[in-house]
């Protein structure tokens, strides 16, 4: 992973925000010491770690509302047996209907070209109405592959479209998301962008196991006298890819809730029951079989291909954490350097979470600039919403 060893939040000052952001929100990132070259095809650069400044206070919005199944959309390729097995499975867990789905024939491979997307845009927009018209809020795609447009996500591409990533300088800042740290339940309808997240499983079983565990969650956690969860936050030594440690809240007991912050060294991880949230920097995973995931846990590392699903590069990819038990992950598709915007904030993933937020919705507001974000899992798992 090549690039500034703790980016800045004014390094976003030269990227093209949308008119909608939300500026008047507090940065939640520490400012860097400093950038490191950006070499991204010459392996991990030789940076020193920035020294970052205690952690500001964060606030978030006051969330009224989530997502709910009647606000999706469904993408279903035709020309993958997974995807129609998948597609299958959830629309009959989600109760959605015939109106919510979308078919189309997509090539098997990793990546779309710009074509191949366009064409596949205009069928979501003939299909569910252009974003801000419309019920549908939110997309699931039921593959694992494609999962990139060119050097973005295909997730990002279809919130933000494939321009908000230049692939001559990936490592550079990218397209602030308006949706990030944001109050808004309706992204389409008063944001302008519909969010997606991938049904990407290791298989068909995996991921009926996945879907399974994500209606599971709904509304089960934050009750009266339940055990509580543990947040696993863990280090690497790797101070590249440590550099969310200095967004990691304090360890122990969190005030008035059933949830212990652990911080503790990433390999081997500790033993820990009831994992909610666990984040790390590696790239190869260590064995995760001590985390024990409730249903609807969020799980991610930090590292530069997590979202190259097909693992080509020789990195842990999020696939390695569903298989664990996590319900949703992140990954970037292509080299984002280690800019802490690029990657699941620990708080605010946390802080929207416990409010009753969606998978999908707390995923993508914790991430500042999403375009190479890959964002795998059931989008619709809500544990702390109230039943």
């Amino acid at each position: 992973m090549a690039g500034p060893a703790a980016a800045s939040e004014t390094a976003a000052a030269d990227t093209p925000r949308p008119a909608s952001a939300a500026a008047e929100r507090p940065a939640p990132f520490p400012a860097a010491a400093g950038r490191a070259s950006e070499t991204p095809s010459a392996g991990p650069a030789a940076v020193e770690p920035s020294r970052s400044p205690a952690l500001p206070a964060l606030r978030v919005p006051r969330l009224r509302g989530r997502l709910h199944a009647a606000d999706l959309g469904l993408l279903i390729n035709t020309a993958d047996p997974y995807s129609l097995a998948v597609g299958a499975h959830y629309i009959a867990a989600r109760s959605l209907r015939p109106e919510q789905v979308l078919r189309v024939s997509l090539p098997l491979r990793s990546t779309l070209s710009g074509e191949e997307f366009e064409a596949l845009r205009q069928r979501i927009a003939s299909r569910f109405g252009p974003p801000g018209e419309g019920r549908v809020q939110a997309l699931a795609l039921a593959w694992q592959q494609p999962y990139a447009v060119g050097c973005a996500s295909i997730t990002g591409a279809l919130a933000l479209g494939p321009q908000a990533v230049d692939c001559a300088q990936t490592c550079a800042a990218t397209l602030a998301s308006p949706y990030f740290n944001s109050a808004s339940t309706r992204p389409a309808a008063e944001l302008g962008l519909r969010p997606a997240m991938l049904l990407a499983a290791p298989d068909e079983a995996a991921a009926r196991a996945l879907i399974d565990r994500g209606v599971a969650a709904d509304g089960r956690l934050g009750l009266r006298g339940a055990p509580p969860v543990q947040l696993a936050l863990l280090r690497s030594g790797d101070a590249r890819r440590d550099v969310r440690s200095a967004l990691y809240p304090p360890a122990g007991p969190m005030r008035g809730l059933p949830l212990d912050v652990v911080q503790a060294p990433a390999d081997p991880p500790p033993e820990l029951p009831r994992v909610l949230i666990a984040q790390m920097g590696l790239a190869q995973l260590p064995a995760l079989d001590k985390l024990h995931f409730v249903p609807g846990a969020l799980a991610d590392h930090l590292t530069s291909w997590g979202g190259a699903l097909d693992g080509h590069h020789g990195q842990s990819t999020a696939l390695a954490w569903i298989a664990a038990g996590a319900t949703a992950s992140h990954g970037t598709v292509s080299e984002p350097c280690n800019h802490v915007q690029k990657f699941p904030h620990p708080q605010l993933l946390l802080l929207h979470y416990l409010q009753g937020a969606t998978a999908i919705e707390a995923y993508w507001k914790s991430v500042a600039w999403p375009g190479q974000s890959l964002f795998i899992g059931e989008p619709l798992a809500a544990p702390y919403a109230r039943r």
